[in-house]
């Protein structure tokens, strides 16, 4: 798909389509490009729809804006299960999930106002009706929250996001949603008339659907996008292209399912999609697109195969996209390190000693995934059914689960096993360390007792108990070092501060600090004010780490995160060499890939009985882990 740069504001709509009956479609791929620069906007997830992603930046600038038709203000108070993590901004902004795609893949930073929401345009409209601003109107879908969508797409347009001066020659609108939506209504209308006053040429509609092929017959059916396409005409929009995804590349331009995203520019060279499509929007261009780095990171993500096992010990292991943003900076730091990255899903709860009751078989699965089961021979050769090589417990809200993190974590630092917490991954470390070591068995966060004696956790004075969204700490704050020689130091490069993204309502007690500390948990990182506590570690442990902060955020395939880069490290036992530069991580700037092979829960799977038969480099899981 072609984005023609003729014009200050430039804007490509993405639509959904549905089947006959209303039935929502399945998105399966989708692409778009913009020539002249040669940017790429990468595929869709197999299963469920997800923003596209980026696999290739050119230089005319590029914006990006969400259009979201739920009446949320934002995402932050939207539960993982059903929308997936949420995404916070440098600004402060909580949002959905697909900003953080095109953010990582672009390399850019997005403002709150790139995500506009139904409850956004509304909220906004009733502000200005209260103020006045309509002048006793009588104020109504039409033309007021549709001139109001309008003009909240052109103001985003022009702030910049890629740290350049001066507007995008870009704008990217992805209207989510499905065509008859009842949601989507203004949104379409909106645009229809947003495409009759910019004019043509200055307004390219791509409309996603799916090709179906009969396995019977190897047949395409183009009738599910004939319907879904005249249901939009009949809206007021008429698509200039239409992104189609089959099992076939017959008579069209497909993108199949690859190993790694890195592949889909290479597919639509070869298949000379650039030519057709400018061929449509009688344009041109003056030289081929250079994607030797796209070759030869693709080629280098399927060529990894020594595996670095990471325990994801969590709440929300049901859905993957609740942790979508960790997985991709796992994936990042993997690439860099030249591992094959696999996860293993533990669900927390499943940990604890009520699951061994109620559940054994589930508790045992669960912890298999963490130890080392023992070391089994044969005639042959012996070998060891080896458990995580790192844990990671990720950020939460609420008590459920929240034992089995503190178990996951004593674990890890007690055997030694490379351990990063984020933000409650962090309290929880805190609290089993004021457990284990200080002897305080009661020792909590208020969040989960208020009335514990020992609060290590506490909530924060300036945070509201009466409200919940856009309440916590949120955004881009700065962290000091107070201690130089340090493994997060020196993985950030030593610098004096760092800038990374917030979002928690709870703090570690700045009165136990010296208490801890005096036990051996060192607070190497802290605010401006140095009594709120962001960063922890454990100097006699090979990577024991727990930041306040989101590091996953900013987390980019070219420029992996720190942290991240230490965990992964020390569990493929490269960190001493990576910290004394002795490692050359030529993969640094490569991106991720997505896994072409099925998750499934542990406890589900089948299990192998004979285990002399897997060789002497087996590795055992019944975990859905994800596999590049």
């Amino acid at each position: 798909m072609v984005v023609m740069v003729k014009a200050e504001v430039v804007v490509v709509v993405e639509v959904w389509g549905t089947m006959v009956e209303g039935e929502e479609m399945t998105v399966v791929g989708v692409v778009k490009m913009m020539m002249a620069g040669w940017v790429l906007v990468g595929q869709r997830s197999k299963l469920r729809s997800r923003s596209p992603e980026r696999v290739g930046k050119g230089r005319p600038g590029l914006h990006e804006s969400i259009g979201d038709p739920y009446l949320n203000t934002d995402a932050g108070t939207m539960s993982p299960f059903e929308h997936g993590e949420v995404f916070v901004l440098d600004d402060g902004g909580e949002v959905d999930l697909d900003l953080g795609n095109y953010e990582r893949f672009l390399d850019i930073k997005l403002t709150r106002d790139n995500n506009i929401t139904t409850g956004k345009i509304y909220q906004y409209v009733i502000d200005k009706e209260r103020r006045g601003d309509y002048l006793g109107k009588t104020v109504q879908v039409v033309p007021h929250i549709t001139d109001a969508i309008q003009e909240w797409i052109e103001r985003a347009a022009m702030i910049p996001v890629d740290g350049k001066e001066g507007p995008a020659d870009v704008c990217v609108i992805e209207l989510g949603g499905t065509i008859g939506d009842i949601e989507s209504m203004p949104f379409i209308e909106a645009l229809g008339q947003f495409s009759y006053r910019v004019g043509e040429g200055n307004f390219c509609l791509i409309h996603v659907s799916l090709v179906p092929v009969l396995s019977v017959v190897g047949e395409q059916k183009t009738k599910p996008t004939q319907h879904s396409v005249r249901g939009l005409r009949s809206m007021g929009l008429m698509p200039n292209i239409l992104a189609c995804r089959s099992a076939t590349d017959k008579n069209i331009i497909t993108l199949y399912d690859v190993s790694n995203i890195w592949h889909v520019p290479l597919l639509l060279k070869d298949q000379k999609a650039h030519e057709a499509i400018l061929k449509v929007l009688d344009l041109s261009c003056a030289s081929e697109p250079e994607l030797g780095e796209w070759t030869t990171r693709a080629k280098l993500c399927d060529s990894l195969h020594q595996p670095v096992r990471i325990a994801m010990v969590g709440k929300y292991t049901g859905l993957s996209d609740s942790y979508l943003s960790v997985l991709k900076a796992l994936l990042h730091a993997s690439v860099a390190c030249c591992r094959k990255l696999v996860i293993d899903w533990v669900l927390s709860s499943d940990l604890e000693e009520a699951t061994a009751k109620e559940n054994p078989d589930a508790y045992k699965a669960a912890w298999k995934l963490l130890k080392v089961v023992g070391f089994f021979s044969s005639s042959i050769m012996g070998f060891y059914l080896q458990g995580a090589d790192g844990v990671l417990v990720p950020g939460g809200f609420g008590d459920r689960g929240v034992q089995g993190k503190i178990m996951a974590a004593k674990y890890a630092r007690e055997n030694r096993i490379p351990y990063l917490g984020i933000c409650l991954g962090m309290q929880i470390a805190v609290i089993e360390f004021a457990r284990s070591v200080l002897g305080l068995q009661d020792a909590n966060s208020t969040e989960f007792d208020p009335n514990t004696q020992s609060p290590c956790v506490i909530f924060m004075p300036e945070g509201s108990k009466t409200h919940m969204g856009g309440t916590m700490r949120l955004g881009s704050r700065r962290t000091y070092f107070h201690v130089t020689d340090c493994k997060a130091a020196k993985l950030y490069g030593n610098k004096s501060f760092i800038d990374e993204r917030h979002r928690h309502r709870y703090e570690v007690n700045p009165d136990m600090v010296v208490q801890l500390e005096d036990a051996g948990l060192a607070f190497v990182g802290k605010d401006d004010s140095g009594r709120r506590m962001e960063i922890i570690e454990l100097d006699n442990h090979p990577y024991y780490v727990g930041v306040q902060f989101h590091p996953e955020f900013k987390s980019r395939p070219e420029k992996p995160s720190a942290l991240f880069l230490g965990l992964i490290a020390a569990a493929g036992g490269q960190l001493d060499a990576f910290l004394k530069k002795k490692v050359v991580t030529r993969a640094i700037s490569m991106s991720n890939g997505n896994s072409t092979m099925k998750s499934r829960q542990y406890g589900n799977g089948d299990k192998t009985s004979n285990w002399s038969s897997l060789g002497a480099n087996a590795i055992y899981t019944n975990g859905n882990g994800v596999h590049c």
